[in-house]
């Protein structure tokens, strides 16, 4: 879990990034523009590229800092197909709650419990996997495994 906390805060630099030169080039001016939409799906696709890229090359920053590597089932380097396969069922760790708030209005702290217990159970169902893998890695036929310290 440390790992993914990790990530997040280097994911909210490359995305605040990404959402300031969207900006700068959009034109926005305040954050009531009718056009966060498009905001949101370019902020989607440069995550996507992100994890991506870095999984087909094994590892993103974060987890060559804790030593965890990205491989398929049989040990080998994940094609970028499979590492975009990935990236897309990991957001089944994110879609039931944002369902949810759809069918109706949340308190901030509803919404924040129904996430957060929406994440333990995601991740103590990985507990029950004999390889204790999350499902997301299972469905794209990936595994973490232990990355070898840096010579």
């Amino acid at each position: 879990m440390a790992c993914w906390l990790y990530e997040g805060m280097l994911l909210f630099g490359v995305l605040f990034s990404a959402g300031l030169v969207f900006s700068i080039a959009g034109q926005m001016r305040n954050a009531m523009d009718p056009r966060h939409e498009l905001l949101q799906g370019f902020l989607f696709i440069v995550c996507g590229v992100y994890c991506v890229w870095c999984w087909s090359k094994g590892q993103t920053l974060a987890m060559r800092t804790w030593r965890i590597r990205v491989v398929d089932r049989h040990g080998r380097s994940v094609t970028q197909g499979r590492a975009m396969l990935r990236y897309l069922y990991c957001w089944i760790w994110v879609v039931p709650p944002l369902a949810a708030l759809q069918a109706r209005p949340f308190t901030g702290w509803q919404l924040t419990a129904l996430f957060l217990g929406w994440v333990a159970v995601w991740a103590l169902a990985s507990r029950l996997q004999r390889e204790r893998q999350f499902w997301h890695d299972i469905w794209a036929g990936t595994r973490l495994v232990d990355a070898p310290p840096p010579r």
